[in-house]
């Protein structure tokens, strides 16, 4: 499934595929990346990931809120607040 960035121009996607351009955020809603813009504006709901390999083994569940690691359950039972990480 290709996926979409909310309020980005094509060019604008184009450019993150790349690799340039910024910040990396992703919608705990709706799983999509997002603007920098739009990721800052929006704590509550939005993830700033790291780039690189995690090295980690199986999903986890990263609150939006706070950015700290949540179980499994939590992370099931709150699919706005919540980014399942691979």
């Amino acid at each position: 499934m290709a996926g979409r960035i909310i309020g980005c121009s094509w060019e604008r996607i184009k450019k993150l595929a790349k690799g340039k351009g910024g910040g990396h955020y992703r919608s705990a809603i709706s799983g999509r990346f997002v603007t920098a813009r739009h990721g800052k504006a929006s704590p509550r709901t939005t993830v700033r990931e790291s780039s690189g390999k995690s090295g980690s083994s199986g999903p986890h569940y990263r609150s939006a809120i706070s950015g700290r690691y949540v179980t499994t359950k939590h992370g099931k039972t709150s699919p706005n607040t919540t980014v399942r990480e691979s």
